[in-house]
């Protein structure tokens, strides 16, 4: 296998006091690379579509992988399927209740939750300053 050629994708959400923070991120299956991401307050089609953007971008002039995700409503929102289709790429979805498809991504959110997240204080955190905290934190960037 070669980069960019089978990459996955899914959503996770960091419960906070002032609220939720949702994190889809696009991750390489070549080495693990977290390639692109997005962190926002709503789990909604600009969410999803920023993240598959950024991911878009990443991407040399032959390069199409494939896309794979869960069911989760955000792969069947219409931008998203318009996105994939525009740009060529493939997009593959796991049958219901087979999560062991998408594992290494559940496995990126088990280390950056367990790393950053888990067992600390969130109290006073504005959802602004927990969203900079994801995005500049590129240790945890790679499930490898």
């Amino acid at each position: 296998m070669l980069p960019n050629q089978k990459c996955l994708t899914n959503i996770t959400e960091f419960q906070l006091p002032a609220d939720k923070v949702w994190l889809p991120p696009v991750v390489d299956c070549f080495d693990g690379k977290v390639v692109s991401w997005s962190v926002g307050t709503r789990p909604d089609v600009m969410l999803a579509n920023s993240m598959l953007e950024s991911a878009i971008e990443t991407l040399q002039p032959n390069e199409r992988p494939i896309i794979h995700s869960d069911r989760g409503g955000h792969y069947l929102w219409p931008g998203w399927l318009q996105q994939i289709s525009s740009s060529g790429l493939t997009r593959s979805m796991s049958h219901k209740g087979c999560s062991p498809d998408n594992a290494a991504c559940e496995g990126f959110f088990g280390r950056l939750k367990n790393e950053m997240y888990y067992g600390r204080n969130w109290s006073g955190v504005t959802l602004e300053d927990f969203m900079k905290k994801v995005d500049d934190t590129p240790e945890f960037w790679s499930i490898a």
